[in-house]
């Protein structure tokens, strides 16, 4: 049991390490806030708090995931190197790719809602 909590402890410090260190990391979580707040504002329905929720979590998942490859790839080739760069790349459009289909999603959900507030 002892190493099963340890594992959160672990896990509670990488998020720290993001938090503090990682600008695309805190943008995102930025992004996540307001999105949520924006939800809250516009009474938004349960499946489509399901959809938000879950391409935040894809998001800031990839983002860690991001980098984390990022630091592993810089510290084990400093130097700049095509196929480092082509992962830590790769790596990235990850992000790129979910950023992209949250904003759809998010464009679905609340677009309707500001017309309607709009043109009342």
């Amino acid at each position: 049991m002892k190493k099963f909590l340890l594992g959160f402890v672990f896990a509670f410090q990488g998020l720290a390490v993001l938090v503090k260190t990682e600008r695309n990391f805190k943008f995102h979580l930025f992004a996540f806030i307001c999105i949520s707040i924006a939800g809250f504002l516009f009474k938004i329905e349960k499946t489509e708090w399901l959809a938000i929720l879950l391409i935040s979590s894809i998001i800031l998942t990839a983002e860690a995931l991001n980098s984390a490859i990022e630091k592993l790839c810089n510290h084990l080739h400093p130097e700049i190197h095509p196929a480092i760069k082509s992962v830590k790349d790769i790596a990235a459009a990850a992000v790129l790719i979910s950023s992209i289909i949250a904003f759809v999603i998010a464009g679905l959900i609340f677009l309707p809602r500001i017309s309607d507030l709009l043109l009342d």
